[in-house]
């Protein structure tokens, strides 16, 4: 991927409020029917690119950690092929008042020791997220009560209207059995989800065992085989070789560059847009990026449609905002991209006193696309923007995020983004813990959003701030991200996801 995404573990950890997610208004969410599979594998192998940290539900904070997680527990809730937030362990989900959600657990259901699936199993989850040694405190704070209402339904109970809520349950409130303390929930975990822990090889691998007794959600999917290898494979070419060579059938993370390697010994390469979106952080509290024309002419003298198929991949397209698609809440369709006019970018800089030219320096993380930065320079050098492309380690790139001696631009991406609001309050709204921009039609828009009950409402306020944030060049918007997959050619059903979770699973 081009650029750093914002570290959620990091970004949560300086986060003092509750940040935001799909809301799901008045709606009733009931569980529909189930995909089949006609076939399933007897041995699945997939080659990630790295190790989990942690598949600690509450610590877990990565696609590579959420695959695992996902594949052995299941949430209350998740988001469908849509991004619409659906039942998964919930039979039914509904909104009972602005501060109260009420969900009904499917009958039946069982953890892998074979101990049943109860009321009490959605307090011990909320208990784990809300506890001490997770990471996401302030994701739940609002949640003031979890009431058992009978063996199979609970009410949540928030202190303030937590439209959001459910989506941040779809990734880290998951149920979990009798017993289950942190050191448990790291090492020998049991769920109630698709597939259960066999083993995990330190620094190798993780295998997973179908779980035979898992009624399957139509919004999460139906395993594909009953044995999964998760192998853990840092380089991309160790991976391709494994995928052509027979050793896997599904690897993560193909690179731009090697896309005809696997094409041309046989092997599928499937891309998949996810719900997220690379864009340039702007500092717009120092001179010269105080004035908006200096803010515009960075976005109009990039010819961004000139790097996919070249530099990024094929799949990837020019945004306009922060919103990478119409699973992301607030995408408008009607809203154009900056256009391409480096005599009008030439002319603003020259009306703000820049005709002379600028010096300025862009910020980047060591997993960066060098090839792609300095193309952005080099546009915008042509301009009279002269650009020093500074790389900083991970943890300085997150670090100095509000320090007003910091690059005050920054490359960076965010995923996933079907709802917003997590990343406009710690970006963009102008109290955020992250933020260097301000703009006060923005901050009221951000608050209205934050607290709507109402989905269609919700969406259209965040198309107003997109639109105010366009005028405004909050950011210069780049591209959506794009996930690339290399499959072997008899691998069965399988579903690549918005989020970028690898989870082995079939969804209509």
């Amino acid at each position: 991927m081009t650029g750093q995404r914002i570290s959620r573990r990091k970004a949560l950890a300086w986060a003092s409020a509750s940040l935001a997610a799909m809301p799901v208004g008045t709606r009733l969410l009931q569980a529909q029917g189930t995909p089949v599979v006609a076939n399933t594998l007897p041995e699945l192998v997939i080659d990630l690119s790295g190790e989990p940290v942690s598949i600690d539900p509450a610590i877990a904070y990565s696609p590579t950690d959420w695959s695992i997680v996902h594949a052995i527990y299941d949430a209350l809730v998740g988001f469908d092929a849509k991004g619409e937030i659906q039942p998964i362990a919930a039979e039914r989900f509904e909104v009972v008042d602005e501060l109260t959600f009420e969900a009904t657990l499917r009958e039946g259901m069982t953890f892998h020791d074979g101990s049943p699936v109860t009321a009490d199993a959605v307090i011990r989850g909320m208990d784990h997220v809300r506890g001490g040694d997770s990471l996401v405190v302030d994701l739940f704070s609002t949640v003031e009560e979890v009431r058992r209402v009978d063996d199979l339904t609970v009410q949540i109970v928030c202190s303030e209207p937590s439209p959001w809520l459910p989506a941040q349950m779809a990734t880290w409130h998951v149920l979990l059995p009798e017993g289950a303390t942190s050191e448990f929930l790291a090492t020998e975990p049991i769920g109630s989800g698709p597939y259960r822990l066999a083993s995990w090889e330190r620094g190798s691998e993780i295998a997973l065992e179908r779980f035979e007794d898992y009624a399957p959600a139509p919004a999460k999917g139906v395993a594909i085989a009953d044995v999964v290898r998760y192998h853990f494979v840092p380089d991309a070419s160790t991976r391709i070789s494994n995928l052509l060579s027979g050793g896997s059938q599904l690897i993560t993370d193909v690179p731009f560059d090697m896309q005809s390697t696997v094409e041309d010994d046989g092997a599928l390469v499937r891309p998949q847009s996810l719900a997220g979106s690379a864009w340039i952080r702007i500092a717009t509290d120092v001179e010269p990026f105080s004035d908006v024309r200096v803010r515009q002419a960075l976005n109009l003298a990039l010819d961004i449609d000139k790097f996919p198929g070249a530099l990024i991949f094929e799949d990837s397209r020019r945004l306009a905002s922060i919103h990478p698609g119409e699973e992301s809440l607030g995408f408008d369709p009607d809203l154009e991209p900056w256009a391409y006019d480096p005599e009008q970018a030439a002319s603003l800089l020259s009306d703000a006193g820049y005709g002379e030219g600028l010096d300025t320096v862009l910020q980047m993380t060591t997993g960066s696309n060098q090839a792609v930065a300095e193309a952005i320079a080099a546009q915008w050098g042509e301009v009279g923007i002269n650009v020093e492309l500074q790389v900083a380690d991970y943890a300085q790139f997150n670090a100095d995020w509000s320090d007003a001696a910091a690059p005050p631009l920054k490359m960076a991406t965010w995923s996933p983004l079907f709802d917003p609001h997590t990343l406009l309050s710690l970006v963009w709204a102008s109290d955020g813990v992250l933020s260097r921009y301000s703009n006060d039609e923005a901050d009221e828009l951000i608050r209205e959003a934050a607290v709507e009950p109402d989905r269609d409402e919700r969406r259209s306020l965040y198309q107003q701030l997109a639109r105010v944030m366009h005028e405004d060049a909050a950011a210069v918007w780049l591209w959506n991200l794009v996930a690339v997959y290399g499959l072997s050619d008899d691998i069965p059903e399988w579903s690549s996801r918005h989020d970028e979770w690898v989870l082995p699973l079939f969804r209509d």
